[in-house]
């Protein structure tokens, strides 16, 4: 799997060793041009450092703006030194002798990470990659598919690759995975079939359900810490305020804390967004779960009609087949004599009999119709009606929510004017205002 060094020599990263890197990767002439006159190593945007028998990851700080890294193919056991490159897209460590998953967290706009043919037998410390959307670890140690569930906060995830790991030897190792990651486009270079993330949404909702409620609840009391720190922050600042004894802090105080007040409306709106889409996320779900629901019971009604259909058929070639007997006997005279007039009135010829047996039959076949028809539009208005409440009553919570954000704020800016209002008219000026 990966490498070892006790047969090879260890090399360092130097400045020896990326001055060539960098040379070697533009084309020659240009080569030419930056070795004599040297580079600008702010100016690199991609840097290959790719089997160079590297055992330890140093000295790239000087790549201020660096959006590629490869380190692919090395000797490397431990992920570190990389916190400058915070504008980093596209990271490659895949064979390497890594053990542990760290020292990512300033990578925010990490888009591609490969940690693919490693030791890793964790997936964790990747909180602050919510841009990530590729992500290769196949071939690693990872025995504990309840790992998987990790990987569910990363919402822009699309392509995975955990191929080569032991918990892919599990039966159900493709189904979990679908289940618990429901927006994944490629699994271990496939791309996931419907059929594929049905069953696993039928297999695994009794695992996802109570995870999303769980989801839910994290992020309202998120939003909620969030908000109880920014007020009081707030309300301590208004006694500094209180505490002010010039114009000029006062003022000043007041541009700060204005500037608090919009960045915790922007905090509680972000939040909010967040909300409305995982809500949105769970109403879709749902849908798809009513529809399939509203499916089952349409097709059974259907199924359940055509048998009555074939019932009442063979009721008629029955029924007509004893009228017509009957009509044939009564031409012999060999009926009851006492049989009932209406039926006699029937009995007058054989065209006027199977018109009246058909007529009947189609009457029959029209109730069936149109009972058919009412329990069918009736099922298909439950569908509508439940799936249009849902998405209304999420309407209606997050422009409640919006609204209550928006009467928060105006009260706080209220209260500080009104609080530094009051500072400034009880203020002796040191200095008049400018």
């Amino acid at each position: 799997m990966s490498q070892s060094y006790n047969s090879i020599k260890p090399n360092v990263i130097d400045d020896e060793m990326l001055q060539k890197a960098v040379e070697e990767q533009w084309p020659e002439d240009i080569g030419r041009l930056a070795k004599s006159e040297g580079v600008d190593l702010k100016n690199v945007t991609e840097l290959q450092l790719s089997f160079r028998n590297i055992l330890q990851i140093d000295n790239l700080w000087q790549f201020e703006n660096l959006t590629k890294l490869q380190l692919d193919n090395n000797i490397i056991e431990k992920i570190e030194a990389l916190e400058s490159l915070v504008h980093l897209v596209w990271l490659d460590l895949s064979f390497n002798n890594i053990e542990v998953i760290e020292g990512l967290d300033t990578l925010v706009k990490l888009q591609d990470l490969s940690l693919y043919n490693n030791r890793i037998s964790k997936i964790e410390h990747m909180d602050t990659l919510q841009e990530l959307q590729i992500f290769s670890i196949g071939k690693n140690n990872l025995t504990a598919l309840e790992d998987v569930v990790y990987l569910r906060r990363f919402k822009k995830l699309r392509t995975l690759n955990l191929t080569g790991n032991p918990f892919c030897e599990e039966e159900q190792y493709v189904l979990f995975v679908v289940a618990h990651i429901p927006d994944l486009v490629y699994l271990d270079f496939k791309r996931v079939s419907d059929t594929t993330r049905e069953l696993a949404v039928s297999k695994y909702h009794y695992l996802i359900d109570p995870l999303e409620h769980e989801e839910a609840q994290a992020l309202a009391q998120l939003e909620e810490k969030l908000a109880k720190q920014k007020e009081l922050e707030y309300h301590k600042r208004l006694d500094e305020i209180h505490h002010a004894t010039t114009y000029n802090i006062a003022e000043s105080k007041r541009a700060e804390y204005n500037e608090d007040i919009l960045q915790l409306s922007e905090t509680l709106m972000t939040l909010e967004i967040q909300t409305a889409d995982q809500l949105e996320e769970l109403i879709k779900d749902f849908e798809k779960n009513i529809a399939v629901i509203a499916s089952t019971f349409i097709e059974n009604v259907k199924g359940m009609m055509a048998q009555c259909r074939d019932l009442e058929n063979r009721h008629h070639e029955k029924l007509l087949e004893i009228s017509i007997n009957t009509l044939e006997k009564s031409v012999k005279n060999e009926l009851d004599e006492d049989l009932p007039d209406d039926v006699r009135e029937l009995l007058v010829d054989k065209t006027t009999l199977v018109n009246m047996v058909n007529a009947s039959h189609s009457v029959h076949l029209l109730k069936i119709d149109m009972r058919e028809c009412d329990i069918l539009t009736n099922a298909y208005r439950w569908q509508a009606s439940v799936t249009g409440k849902a998405f209304q009553d999420e309407i209606d919570r997050n422009r409640n929510r919006v609204k209550e954000i928006f009467q928060y704020i105006d009260n706080l800016q209220e209260q500080l004017d009104n609080s530094l209002q009051e500072q400034l008219d009880s203020i002796v000026l040191v200095e008049p205002p400018e």
